[in-house]
């Protein structure tokens, strides 16, 4: 997670301040304030969203400044945290989702994070209304033509440099970069730009999570003051930007966003489906002598062919009259434990060309997931055939998780969040209430990189 990308950086001496002591409002302080940045959010024309860290510690994500963050681990000789679940299995957390419905509302107009995490994008944030500063570690670039591409594994390396994958624009083929960045690297203008633009014509910057610490970055929310904007900041320690901001919270971010705003605003949050994608390719072809048909079963990415499939343990397939039939065990940090997948054998049924549109097939899946609160649900995106040699590929799309975060939907359904750890508290017989009150004095640290 955050481990393995502090870990690839470059060696610096001097990180900023860490372990700084956490500052929670008074009860009375708190709610006072949750309306205050309600009834700012209510009359904002242009609301601007800058994230840190602390949105995702929630999510099984170290942070770095915190009293148990890597950086101060690290600075007092101490091992480092240890991740609840890989990296690419996080989900986003009630924060994330809450700005999807203030998008969706068109009340956030854009969103600006430090975070390499990947879980804006994942969560449904556009790209469009997105500045990622500082990288996603499961995006790879194309210098050329500019191609973005959202892997379902970590890129393997930062510092913008060539990964072992090239673009699949023909007139490209340029191996690709990942867009982390290291210390040394300036941020991109791309990012850089659209974020610069929107902070001067804001008139809320809503800072969640984040210390305020790294520069240039650090800097934007103050843009909007020009213009008569306000500067909001959420955080649980105090930040250098504190005297200019016009609304200081001291609380954890996901009960100040969610359990205050959302709910003063009369907005609901819809639960987060998680939806990967694999491809099987299944060859016919002759024996040697031609008195058999032997048959070929293939299980591939769809971002590479010698990419990983990490979202899959193993794979069990078994041969039934005209069908085969594919037990795909998911691994670690999955809703559910396998989903099934009919493979029909009949090259002779269709040579078309199949291929449904993408939105509207993850639309009906996320429906489906939802009304019967499981996952393990599959649908096809795409069907090649080829006659010579005989092959058939096809690109399946399959829900992996699903994760609640309205309490009112959880009773109306009956289902909490499916992820592994919900189904073993479960089994020992505590609610996933019980569970989350526990997560969140042990887990919810909210500062920034």
């Amino acid at each position: 997670m955050s481990l393995g990308y502090a870990e690839k950086l470059s060696y610096i001496e001097d990180v900023g301040n860490v372990g700084m002591t956490e500052i929670f409002d008074p009860p009375h302080v708190l709610q006072e304030k949750i309306e205050r940045l309600t009834m700012m959010i209510r009359k904002s024309n242009h609301l601007v969203v800058f994230t840190g860290a602390g949105i995702s510690t929630s999510c099984g994500i170290p942070d770095f400044r915190g009293p148990t963050g890597i950086w101060t681990l690290q600075r007092g000789g101490n091992a480092l945290p240890e991740a609840s679940l890989p990296f690419h299995r996080a989900m986003p957390s009630m924060t994330h989702m809450a700005l999807v419905e203030l998008e969706r509302a068109d009340i956030l107009k854009f969103v600006i994070s430090q975070n390499i995490d990947g879980l804006h994008l994942r969560s449904g944030i556009p790209r469009e209304k997105l500045s990622e500063l500082h990288g996603n570690s499961f995006m790879e670039r194309c210098s050329s033509c500019g191609v973005e591409y959202f892997r379902d594994f970590e890129v393997e390396s930062v510092g913008l440099k060539e990964t072992s994958r090239r673009c699949s624009n023909a007139d490209c083929d340029l191996k690709l970069k990942d867009t982390v960045l290291d210390w040394e690297d300036a941020l991109p203008p791309e990012e850089m730009n659209p974020a610069e633009a929107h902070c001067e014509k804001a008139d809320v910057v809503l800072c969640l999570g984040t210390s305020l610490q790294i520069t240039p970055a650090c800097n934007l929310p103050l843009r909007c003051l020009r213009g008569g904007g306000k500067v909001v900041i959420v955080n649980l320690q105090k930040t250098p930007k504190d005297k200019k901001a016009n609304l200081v919270i001291h609380g954890f971010v996901d009960k100040v966003v969610i359990g205050g705003v959302m709910e003063l605003l009369n907005m609901r949050i819809r639960p987060f489906v998680r939806i990967d994608l694999l491809q099987t390719v299944l060859t016919q072809a002759l024996s040697l002598d031609k008195r058999y048909v032997n048959w070929t079963l293939r299980i591939a990415s769809i971002h590479d062919k010698k990419a990983l499939l990490p979202f899959i343990k193993r794979t069990v397939w078994t041969a039934e009259p005209f069908d085969v039939i594919l037990k795909v065990n998911f691994s670690e940090g999955c809703g559910c434990v396998c989903s099934r997948i009919k493979i029909p054998i009949d090259f002779h049924a269709s040579t078309d060309t199949l291929k449904r549109d993408k939105d509207h097939v993850f639309r009906k899946l996320k429906s489906k997931a939802i009304k019967g609160s499981c996952c393990g649900h599959n649908s096809v995106l795409e069907r090649k055939v080829m006659i010579v040699p005989k092959s058939e590929t096809i690109v399946r799309a399959i829900v992996t998780n699903i994760r609640w975060y309205d309490d009112k939907m959880v009773k109306t359904t009956g289902a909490g969040s499916l992820s592994n750890g919900s189904l073993k508290r479960r089994k020992e017989g505590k609610s996933d209430t019980e569970a989350g009150r526990k997560h969140k004095k042990g887990q919810n640290r909210h500062k920034n990189r």
